[in-house]
């Protein structure tokens, strides 16, 4: 078999392999991109579906944050693919969560955030599925939006294909890299640049490199309902109390350590299992609930009930939905640093690893693929 070749190969069909792939073929590059399974199957699939800069801390983390925004809506505006852009909100029950939120909307414009402190009274006339008992106010953001990742993950292969020529190899797993050549179970390829986007994947590819990295594993636990009844709609996507402890963005109020000692005090098993509770609605009208964390090389491969339960009982205290009986209940993994929040690296002259968004995949790609793109020399429009 000859061997085919291509301005840029990638290694994954995850939402980064696909940014980069956009980006690329946009630019007016022969792209090909290699996926092991049938169809990407991992934490781009696992996961919201949220877009989400406000979490991420200002300067270039939410720069690149906003950048990757508006290319995602530049790609589903050209897909035609659908999309809840319904803003967010951070909803606060007990003083110390009001504090931060009000510090956060006061601090947060000056360093890029588009958020406001908004009353009780307010929050209710933004969304009808927040619960009214105790609520004393929240953090409204307008950049946040949701999409659903299983239609999305699926179909922008297709628009890619479609509208720019990228091959996609499904099925087909990438054995060895000795850049131009990418030796593959589809034969052997060569590109000019070579992109290695695979997830929590550390052994298949360049094993040495990752082991030296200092990443390791995040495993979350996540819950879906059924589609609720009666076009019933979420309006923002709702977090509460335990996510401004979570995020890093609010790192910058001086607010939160009182938050987080009385989340550790009184709730311990919230920090056990890194649970902060999000909501959010996808295409079809479901709600995706969750999540945990917990971190280490080796993933269990059973959920606990416990997780679930806590997630589930914390959520009942600030969302109101017509039927929050559980349809499905999966796990993700993604890889994490425990200090950087993007790793890059080179291991040799024409290949690039792009790993660990650290949970932030679906908000950052785009916007790291760009920077992947400019260290490639590949202009884009």
């Amino acid at each position: 078999m000859a061997e085919q070749t291509a301005d840029l190969a990638i290694v994954g069909a995850g939402i980064l392999g696909l940014a980069h792939a956009f980006l690329a073929a946009k630019a007016g590059k022969s792209v090909v991109v290699f996926e092991k399974s049938h169809r990407a199957s991992g934490a781009s699939v696992r996961n919201f579906g949220m877009i989400w800069p406000i979490g991420q801390p200002a300067g270039e983390m939410l720069d690149i944050s906003l950048r990757s925004r508006a290319l995602w809506l530049e790609i589903l505006n050209q897909a035609r693919l659908p999309y809840r852009n319904t803003g967010s909100l951070h909803l606060a029950y007990r003083e110390d969560e009001a504090d931060v939120a009000r510090e956060f909307a006061e601090r947060g414009p000056g360093l890029g955030y588009e958020c406001s402190w908004l009353t009780g009274a307010q929050v209710q006339e933004k969304s009808q599925a927040v619960q009214p008992d105790a609520l004393i106010g929240g953090l409204w953001s307008s950049t946040e939006f949701t999409i659903d990742p299983r239609q999305i993950i699926q179909q922008l292969p297709v628009f890619l294909e479609q509208k720019f020529g990228v091959r996609f190899f499904f099925s087909t797993l990438v054995t060895g890299i000795d850049a131009p050549t990418i030796e593959t179970t589809a034969g052997s390829f060569r590109a000019d640049a070579i992109l290695v986007c695979s997830g929590d994947d550390f052994q298949t590819l360049y094993p040495e490199h990752f082991a030296a990295s200092g990443l390791t594993r995040c495993k979350l636990q996540m819950m879906r309902t059924a589609a609720q009844p009666g076009n019933w709609q979420l309006g923002p996507s709702l977090a509460a109390g335990l996510t401004m402890r979570f995020y890093p963005a609010f790192q910058l109020c001086n607010t939160l350590p009182a938050l987080s000692r009385r989340i550790a005090e009184e709730t311990p098993e919230f920090d056990r299992w890194g649970i902060h509770a999000l909501v959010s609605q996808t295409a079809d009208g479901a709600l995706t609930l969750g999540d945990s964390h917990e971190y280490g090389l080796q993933v269990d491969i059973f959920n606990r009930q416990e997780i679930d339960d806590v997630i589930l009982n914390y959520t009942r205290g600030f969302l109101r939905a017509p039927d929050l009986t559980i349809a499905e209940r999966w796990y993700g993994v993604y890889a994490k640093h425990p200090e950087k929040p993007l790793v890059v690296m080179t291991p040799q002259e024409g290949v690039r690893i792009v790993a660990s968004p650290g949970g932030s995949g679906m908000t950052l790609s785009f916007g790291v693929a760009e920077q992947s793109m400019a260290a490639l020399e590949i202009a884009h429009a």
